[in-house]
């Protein structure tokens, strides 16, 4: 597959203005990348500019903690489709995987999965640098039990992104039909490719005009 349509072009700064926005926004439509990922108060401005292009809007839920209640994210997976968006990334409630609580991560993930159902896709953010590989397993079982179609490595906001050794264990967990969303200091090509190497499907980077031009 080309490289742009592995690409979610991605904005989630807490400081990013209206301009920041309308340059991510050109540039999916120039490169032509799978979706932009901005932050919900964006996600309808988004949708209405990228009508029509075939570049899709992604959003955030639970961002970047994953610490707000189900009722709460379940509230803002709807709101975000409502604005346009077609994917969902959400955070899981990391505090109650590391607690043991398998039961409460499930229902978490598939109340926004069954929110969205035929309207949007999800992508489960595990957060890896917080977790053990036991629980990053743990993790993408639970998401692929939930029906998400997608795990993804990392918020950014965290102590560190993605790494190839994350995303080959994975791909190893969830099979091969699961998608895997790589994302957090993907700066360049090689970063990239060696991730879809170890088997992501898609690469979220604020830096993808970097990486396809």
């Amino acid at each position: 597959m080309e490289l742009a349509k592995c690409i979610d072009h991605t904005l989630l700064k807490t400081d990013a203005r209206q301009a920041d926005l309308d340059k991510l926004l050109a540039e999916a439509k120039a490169y032509k990348f799978a979706s932009v990922c901005v932050s919900p108060i964006r996600a309808a401005y988004a949708a209405h500019r990228l009508a029509g292009t075939g570049v899709k809007v992604c959003t955030v839920v639970g961002f970047p903690q994953g610490a707000t209640p189900t009722e709460v994210k379940v509230f803002e997976a709807r709101k975000a489709v409502e604005d346009g968006a077609e994917e969902i990334d959400m955070v899981i409630a990391v505090g109650m995987l590391k607690d043991g609580d398998e039961d409460y991560v499930k229902k978490d993930i598939a109340a926004v999965v069954n929110a969205v159902k035929g309207k949007a896709i999800v992508k489960v953010i595990i957060e890896c640098c917080l977790l053990t590989d036991e629980e990053k397993r743990t993790a993408c079982r639970l998401a692929k039990a939930a029906g998400a179609d997608f795990v993804k490595t990392s918020t950014g906001f965290a102590a560190h992104g993605a790494t190839v050794e994350d995303v080959r264990l994975m791909r190893e967990t969830v099979g091969p039909a699961m998608g895997v969303k790589a994302a957090g200091g993907i700066g360049s090509r090689a970063d990239a490719e060696a991730m879809i190497a170890a088997g992501a499907t898609r690469i979220g980077t604020s830096r993808g005009v970097d990486i396809v031009g």
